[in-house]
């Protein structure tokens, strides 16, 4: 089987402006860990990222660390929330409480310990469709355990199988991970933003039916005033300052501005459902933060370690996956990662909310690569370095296949005569932002701000959730392929990569990829939603053994699907492999 390996030199030569990546790649390169020495690659990153780690903190002092704090501060708590609503509904064992303990939790570990700052961690929709699922299985048995102790022992076992895959450079496993597993998951993601945004409004239907069509109302606003924002950050209008203004602070505004509509007027009167809130501090139920996971029965120890097994599967690929994207090709960044490390820390973080009986945190998709996207540094790149992206003929793909929301696109051309159009040059990689909004958590759970949080519509919420799933959608590698198939052809780019393909190798890889979408999203709405993360996980060995043996062209599949993230990125899991 074929393998090419992307030369650094390509990764230097795709930002007009960041000639000195290379030398600073070159300085940090180390030796693959894909060996079987015990802990080699937690030992080789760390050794890599120390000597970063003064600057990590030095390099927040810089105005983009503020946009972003604010930016991903609401991207990762209101969609925690409101994905935990169904499970805080259902088991009646967790509390917004929870859910903001487990977001701070992750944000300390990762931005103070964590290899990989800018991966943004947190409560995400598969772990409370996996805590629900675990609750309607066990409640269902005779002399059914405790919930939670039960569930301490499965995160218990999960941390287990995670520190076993970190000490055993397992994490080089994600060298096989391109586009196409990458695309098929954030595909899958988006979609469930979307339906959990339908979820939230057609719950209020179940109430009073006035409220339930201001929720609608409140929805439609919050998503049409993002997108409002958005695309002025995106055309020629105003300065380019007060575009950036947009593009930062349009969607903390428009929620703030749709929250406040619910108290205006009739809206106020129609009463809209709002966030549940409990006691500051305290848990559900009034129960200690301690879970005695040990009083368990020796039984249900047992049964607990497949449950185990699989939240090991989900959490390697979901969190592997956002570290990757988070620090995909289209970045300029000049830290080493550190796959194995952080994954031993991800194992840290597990065991813990076992201990304290809060869903388990891990990478976030798509707001570990909106976290990088919005700490981007523009500038205008050298006319040298421009001449030398024009005598490059390499398909852009790779910005176009940037999926799951961070989406940022690439200028290949520049009139020096009119003027030049900004492209990204650096990235502000620091730890203050991952911190700060995970701080700002602890904040929310003071009483004055818990009473403010308890006055967000679920209708705005729903707006968000649409807002986000759509944006991610927008620049998902399936949509982008599928919206090339209905374009008209006479209005096609000549130098559209996809035109070297022939439309039935194109149909054929896209249908492949629908396909395991589909099992993946019907699978979660079963009552076998549990094994969802096989299928997920599968989606790597489909792409290096099957699809290689289908009538596709090398030529093709290298235009179809490609690496994830940069070989300086991939040095963690010993080099970027793209199986073609």
């Amino acid at each position: 089987m074929p393998v090419k390996v992307r030369p650094m030199e390509e990764q230097a030569r795709e930002f007009p402006g960041s000639s000195t990546l290379l030398q600073d790649a070159a300085t940090t390169r180390r030796t693959p860990s894909f060996v079987p020495k015990l802990g080699a690659g937690i030992i080789s990153d760390i050794r890599a990222r120390a000597p970063w780690y003064f600057s990590d903190w030095t390099d927040a002092w810089n105005y983009r660390v503020i946009p972003a704090t604010a930016l991903i501060f609401f991207a990762n708590v209101l969609p925690g929330i409101a994905f935990s609503l169904d499970l805080i509904e259902t088991t009646q064992q967790y509390t917004v409480t929870e859910v903001l303990i487990s977001s701070f939790m992750a944000a300390f570990v990762f931005s103070v310990f964590g290899a990989q700052p800018l991966t943004i961690a947190g409560v995400t929709g598969p772990i409370t469709v996996f805590n629900r699922t675990i609750y309607d299985i066990i409640c269902k048995q005779p002399n059914a355990p405790n919930y939670l102790q039960f569930v301490g022992w499965v995160y218990l076992w999960a941390a287990i199988i995670h520190w076993v895959t970190a000490v055993l450079n397992w994490c080089n496993f994600v060298r096989y991970v391109t586009l196409f597993s990458c695309d098929t998951f954030g595909f899958y993601i988006s979609w469930v933003y979307l339906q959990y945004g339908a979820q939230v409004i057609t719950r209020q239907f179940s109430g009073d039916f006035e409220g339930a069509l201001v929720g609608i109302t409140l929805a439609l606003l919050m998503l049409v005033t993002s997108f409002l924002f958005q695309c002025l950050s995106e055309t020629t209008l105003f300065h380019r300052h007060i575009r950036r203004f947009f593009s930062d602070y349009g969607m903390p505004i428009s929620l703030i501005a749709a929250s406040s509509m619910a108290y205006w007027g009739r809206f106020n009167a129609s009463n809209p459902s709002t966030l549940p809130v409990g006691g500051a501090f305290q848990a559900a139920n009034g129960r200690a933060w301690l879970v005695k996971f040990w009083e368990l029965d020796g039984k249900w120890v047992g049964i607990a370690l497949p449950f185990g097994i699989i939240l090991w599967i989900l959490f390697f690929f979901d969190h592997n996956v956002s570290s990757l994207i988070a620090q995909g090709s289209q970045f300029p960044l000049r830290k080493p990662p550190g796959f194995h490390y952080d994954f031993f820390l991800l194992g840290i973080t597990t065991f813990i909310a076992g201990l304290i009986g809060v869903p388990a945190p891990n990478g976030l998709i798509p707001q570990a690569p909106i976290h990088t996207t919005s700490l981007l540094v523009m500038g205008k790149p050298s006319k040298k370095d421009v001449d030398e992206e024009e005598q490059i003929t390499k398909p852009s793909s790779q910005s176009g296949y940037d999926s799951n929301g961070a989406i940022i696109k690439m200028e290949k051309s520049f009139d020096y005569s009119v003027g030049q159009r900004e492209a990204p040059i650096a990235v502000v990689e620091q730890r203050v932002s991952n911190l700060a909004q995970g701080s700002l958590c602890l904040v929310l759970l003071t009483g004055p701000f818990l009473h403010i949080l308890g006055l967000v519509p679920r209708g705005v919420l729903a707006g968000l959730f649409w807002f986000m799933g759509a944006d991610a959608l927008k620049g998902n590698g399936i949509t982008i392929k599928l919206l090339y198939l209905m374009r008209d052809k006479t209005l096609t780019s000549p130098d559209d990569p996809l035109r070297k393909v022939r439309k039935s190798r194109l149909l054929m890889f896209v249908t492949i990829q629908l396909v395991a979408f589909g099992a993946t999203f019907v699978l979660t709405q079963s009552i076998a939603a549990l094994g969802f993360p096989v299928i997920i996980l599968l989606l790597v060995p489909l792409r290096a053994y099957v699809i290689p043996r289908l009538p596709f062209t090398q030529e093709e599949l290298s235009i179809l699907d490609g690496p994830t993230a940069s070989p300086f990125t991939m040095e963690s899991v010993g080099g970027s492999l793209h199986t073609a």
